[in-house]
């Protein structure tokens, strides 16, 4: 498969143009080595999986860094932490060089410990989630994100059996412990079959046999490497009782179908799981555009304990509010808007609300259309489009202005 330029690529140039070092951290196979290898083709490379090199880097970082030539891309990094503070020595004889240090990461938390002690104020720290459906519209619910699943459709079951064992082998054991390996392998796909739901630890926790804060350790390993969203509940003075727990999905659609069993579009399309699934997809492409534009992650849902749902809350690139409802249907009626209109009115003056119903794509119907005062109907890639800021302006203010 040809490369596919990312959206995050500005937000990476911006950052070496501004800090002596860049960090880029996400799952494993997201395209990070990739990306910055394109991106910055005269950097040296240095890749830290290799045995040799790790070993080098760990017995003489001095002089294994006296020998690399700068610009340089040391690839994952987390592999060899301590070459953190000799660097940091390096960038302080010389702050004002910026774009010189390079650096991939697969688990989140060890480099970002790195990061912190060492690096704080020299390095811009950005996350690469896998493809999106701005970048590619090959991205689906059945294929997912990840390049090479992408790029092997014909393969793609086995590529993902391949991807757990790997990230089971080396992610997750360099992190925490793991006696059964197997076990935490049923822990996956019982994390698929709750995916969309409230999180229950101790329903994950009974069937296994383990203990609750077992899971909640298992559960961090999964958020820290990237391969879950844990949705919080959103909070403001709503004068009510709200549902305090977040929401669990997986980052990948590919991924989720895969270790729910579901290998063909007609098994998708019978399957219980598929509003999950869709509502799921469009957690990972908010995420993925703030991310790619260098923003924390923030992602909410609300529920309370009278019954009223909205699947996702999160703050507009320029300010304001996101409300979005998800329906795995081409068919939008008026009715799915209620949920929208009704938290809206709860809720107290603040900032301007933008309310959408998220569905799949009709080739039928019109791409974007007014739904019920206040609310709008749009396709998963239109919705994209939107968080963007491109296209649907113009219908998006009419719209708002009739609420």
């Amino acid at each position: 498969m040809r490369f596919i330029p990312r959206a995050i690529e500005s937000t990476v140039r911006s950052a070496v143009r501004a800090f002596p070092a860049v960090v880029v951290t996400g799952p494993r196979r997201a395209g990070k080595t990739t990306l910055l290898r394109r991106l910055f083709p005269r950097a040296s490379y240095v890749l830290l999986e290799d045995p040799d090199t790790r070993a080098r880097a760990r017995a003489d970082p001095r002089g294994l860094l006296e020998e690399v030539r700068l610009p340089a891309l040391f690839d994952e990094i987390q592999n060899a932490p301590e070459l953190f503070a000799y660097i940091r020595t390096r960038i302080d004889e010389r702050p004002s060089r910026v774009g010189q240090w390079l650096f991939t990461g697969s688990q989140e938390a060890p480099l970002m410990h790195g990061v912190t002690e060492s690096m704080a104020g020299r390095a811009a720290v950005l996350h690469l989630l896998p493809l999106s459906l701005e970048e590619t519209d090959r991205v689906g619910l059945l294929s997912g994100g990840y390049p090479e699943a992408l790029a092997r459709p014909k393969a793609r079951s086995l590529w993902f059996s391949s991807y757990i064992q790997t990230y089971l082998e080396r992610d997750v054991r360099a992190i925490i412990s793991v006696r059964d390996l197997a076990t935490f392998r049923r822990f996956l796909a019982l994390v698929a079959s709750r995916h969309g739901q409230i999180l229950n630890r101790t329903d994950l926790a009974a069937p296994l046999g383990v203990s609750v804060p077992t899971v909640s350790e298992w559960l961090h390993v999964l958020e820290i490497t990237g391969q879950i969203i844990l949705a919080p509940p959103y909070f403001e003075n709503f004068g009510k009782r709200l549902v305090k727990s977040p929401k669990i999905y997986l980052m990948d659609a590919g991924l989720a179908c895969h270790l729910l069993g579901i290998t063909t579009q007609a098994e998708l399309n019978r399957s219980p799981f598929r509003g999950a699934l869709f509502e799921g997809f469009v957690a990972s492409e908010i995420l993925k555009r703030q991310v790619n534009q260098g923003r924390r992650k923030e992602i909410y849902h609300f529920r309370d304990q009278q019954g009223l749902k909205v699947d996702f809350l999160f703050p507009a690139a320029k300010g304001g509010l996101w409300m979005v409802e998800c329906k795995a249907s081409k068919t939008v009626q008026p009715a799915m808007a209620k949920p929208l209109q009704s938290l809206r009115r709860s809720m107290a003056a603040r900032a301007p609300v933008r309310a959408a119903v998220v569905h799949e794509k009709s080739t039928t119907g019109p791409p974007i259309r007014a739904l019920a005062p206040g609310v709008e109907a749009l396709d998963a890639a239109t919705f994209v489009r939107a968080l963007s800021g491109k296209g649907a302006r113009q219908q998006s203010a009419r719209i708002a202005g009739s609420a």
